[in-house]
Order: structure tokens, then sequence, then C-alpha cells
């Protein structure tokens, strides 16, 4: 049942739950990093789809990122979702709304403030955090909506074109459809607020897909940050983000102001 823990632990300066059931699938697990110190305004949420091609992934990949952001006082919740082959287009986004959802429903209990919720991803997860913040159907389907969304932040995400370079993409995201998985799409000028972060040498994802969406963003009115990292890669942008990376990173900073200032 939602809300039942496989584990509970303190760690470092953060309290972490394990294996949190949001559904009843397998895969409908997630993890949160609560910052220990509870002291104050709720904290802000940060629900982070890692990335993984919508076929790959899982949880314990996002632990670094989780931990920075635990570390800077957001709340983070980690969810697995169904992927390839068990879940194609658009069936792979109920399981984020859902967590989305979860994440409402419970942040209270680990010190967050449910009306201070972003959604945030790598490539494929920056792709699925883009689609709940733009089409509204996902959110919708659990009581909610996208302006219920405080933020949107995304790396190295494909927003504007799908990549057809992996044989899978035909089967993933079926050919009638594709023009519906793209978050730019979508927009009507009611976005919630949104952060997005390239590497200029990602040749994985192309970084004009930040470009694009920026620009249609700002042409519907909608408030759009856009970050360009020199030399960053498709991997590097994420990894950079980590808690065990011994150097600053500015996209960990570019991410805690977004998220400060709204």
């Amino acid at each position: 049942m939602a809300g039942v823990f496989t584990s509970r632990a303190r760690e470092n300066d953060e309290e972490r739950a394990d294996g949190v059931a949001y559904g009843e699938a397998p895969r409908q697990r997630l993890d949160v990093y609560a910052p220990e110190s509870r002291t104050g305004a709720d904290r802000p949420v940060v629900v982070y789809f890692y990335g993984g091609g919508w076929q790959s992934g899982h949880r314990s990949d996002a632990r670094g990122v989780a931990q920075a952001l635990a570390a800077h006082g957001i709340l983070t919740i980690t969810p697995d979702y169904r992927i390839y082959p068990d879940a194609v287009f658009p069936g792979f986004l109920d399981d984020p709304a859902a967590a989305v959802r979860w994440a409402r429903d419970h942040a209270r209990e680990f010190g967050g403030d449910p009306k201070r919720i972003f959604v945030m991803g790598h490539s494929s997860g920056a792709h699925i955090a883009a689609m709940l913040a733009t089409d509204p159907r996902y959110l919708a389907a659990q009581g909610m909506a996208k302006s219920s969304l405080a933020g949107m932040i995304g790396l190295a995400g494909p927003y504007a074109a799908i990549p057809t370079s992996d044989p899978h993409m035909d089967v993933i995201f079926p050919a009638a459809l594709r023009q519906q998985a793209l978050p730019i799409q979508f927009l009507s000028g009611n976005e919630p607020p949104m952060l997005l972060a390239a590497g200029t040498a990602d040749t994985d994802v192309d970084p004009r897909n930040s470009d694009r969406f920026a620009a249609a963003l700002r042409a519907h009115h909608d408030v759009v940050e856009l970050k360009r990292y020199a030399g960053f890669g498709h991997d590097t942008i994420v990894k950079s983000l980590a808690a065990t990376q011994g150097t600053p990173s500015p996209v960990l900073a570019d991410v805690t102001a977004f998220i400060a200032a709204h």
C-alpha cells in the first residue's frame, strides 16, 4: 500500500525513506531524501526522474543528485516508473504523474510544502518532467493540474524532437502518436516556470532541443531560464550535480537558485 516504507535511515544531513510504494506494480516505488533539519518554513519539493532512454534506469541512479539537493534543504523524491517493454508512450507517463500526486499528498510528512512541487529530470526523465508540465492530461488523471507545479527543471531533455538513433524508438513512440509526445506541442501560455539546462558538447540529445523549447515558451510569454554549459556532455551535466563531486557545480548552483526564486 502507498506510504509503506521498506526502510528508513539517517545519513549525513538527511533522512531517507527507501522503497515507498505509490502503487501496486513492482516499479511503482520511490525513495525520499529529506533534509534532517526541518526548522522554519516548509521545504520545496523536487520529484526527480532519472534518464535511461525510456527503457532502463533505477531510482538508485538518482542518489547523488537527490543527496545534493537534500543537502541544500530541498525535499527530494526519486521514483521508479514502468519503462519499455512494460510501457510505451503514453502509458509510461502514468506512473510519474502518480508519483507527483504521492509527493503532494505526503510532502508534509517529511517537512515539504505541497504547494512548492517541482518536477525535474535528466534526458528521458527531463522529457517526462516537461510532458507533465505541458500536457495537462497526465496530472489531470491524478486530480491535479500543471498549475499545481511550482516549476520544471530539465537537464539535457528532448523537448522538440525524439531521438531516432535507437531502433526501439519506433515502438516506444508509435508513429501515429509521435507529435503528441513532444512537450513543445502543448504550450498554452500557462506553463509553470522552467529551467532548461544543456551542455554544448551533448552528442546524445541535441542541445538545440532546449533552445527551441525555450524560444517557444517565450513566445507564449511563459517564464523560462535557458542555461548552456560549455564543454558539458550528456552525462556530464547530471554527474556535475552529484553530491560526491569535489568541485562546485554551476548546474547545482543554477538549479538551487531557480528553486529558491519560485
